[in-house]
């Protein structure tokens, strides 16, 4: 790693720190300046700041600049269920327990290896070599309806649909308890844990909005099936607001509790709805339940 180092004089108070850095320095573009912030890697005054922070006089910034790391990632014949294919994109039903691009611990088997191999490397480059055509992502052990980008265009016109929240993302899930309010909105900021840098929590320190709608399908004994539909994209963001809420994702060892026999979260991405960034039609897609999910629902049953 190394370290840059800048102080804000008085032309420049008022000006938000991730657009002050990276017109600072010609290394750091202004997206990868946010990347840092989020990772806690940008200090001002020897504290953590959040890009949206405005500076102050003689406010000494520290940028942690870590040690690029250079992966070959190559294509892996993997089975993939292609729900639909054209020119621009793609939209994949992904299983429960793939990684969706190479990562520390990850290298092959991913998503991304299936996909090069798939698409033959025509995939967007805006994400780099480690994340080509990744739009957005789904954990590792939550299946799922992704939508992949095959060009810059696309990659650019799904990624401004997310933004604007018109992109449509619908998850079902078994939770913990029972609900008082059979439907309802979550609307908790959500920033890393300044105790554990892998977990998510609600908190207003460095954190982004986080809005989840949720619906009750069904009860059971001591669990429900929910249908959420995300208004924002933040990270784990079902699995964190269902934890502070009390209700847990069913077999999330993360922020709940491990259930034998399955490995991690009871989550599925169940439906995922878009404008074409060609054609301008809308388009929306829906999935079955996994098999692993309806096990879970068939004992439950069994239970009540």
């Amino acid at each position: 790693m190394s370290e840059l180092f800048f102080k804000a004089t008085a032309e420049d108070v008022g000006t938000r720190v991730d657009k002050f850095l990276a017109e600072s320095d010609s290394t750091l573009s202004r997206s990868a300046v946010q990347k840092l912030i989020d990772n806690e890697m940008v200090l001002c005054n020897s504290k953590t700041v959040s890009k949206n922070y405005k500076l102050k006089e003689n406010d000494e910034l520290t940028v942690i600049v870590p040690k690029p790391v250079e992966l070959d990632v190559e294509p892996e014949d993997i089975s993939l269920e292609i729900v639909y294919e054209d020119d621009d994109l793609l939209v994949v039903n992904k299983p429960k327990g793939m990684v969706v691009h190479p990562a520390a611990g990850n290298y092959t088997g991913t998503l991304v290896n299936a996909l090069l191999f798939h698409c033959k490397g025509r995939l967007s480059s805006i994400n780099g070599v480690i994340r080509p055509g990744i739009v957005h992502r789904i954990d590792k052990n939550t299946s799922g309806l992704l939508i992949v980008a095959k060009n810059d265009n696309s990659h650019n016109k799904l990624a401004e649909q997310i933004k604007a929240h018109s992109f449509t993302r619908e998850y079902m899930a078994v939770v913990t308890g029972r609900f008082k309010e059979k439907s309802g909105t979550i609307d908790a900021p959500i920033g890393r844990s300044k105790y554990d840098r892998k977990k998510m929590c609600v908190t207003e320190l460095n954190s982004k909005n986080a809005v989840t709608h949720y619906e009750v399908i069904n009860e059971y004994s001591n669990c429900s099936l929910v249908k959420f539909r995300l208004e924002t994209g933040r990270t784990h963001q079902i699995r964190v607001h269902c934890a502070y809420i009390g209700h847990a994702v069913y077999g999330d060892d993360v922020y709940g509790k491990a259930v034998k026999g399955l490995d991690g979260q009871c989550l599925h991405a169940k439906k995922i709805g878009f404008v074409h960034p060609t054609t301008d039609e809308y388009m929306e897609f829906d999935s079955e339940l996994p098999y692993y999910f309806k096990s879970v629902i068939n004992k439950l049953e069994k239970m009540c």
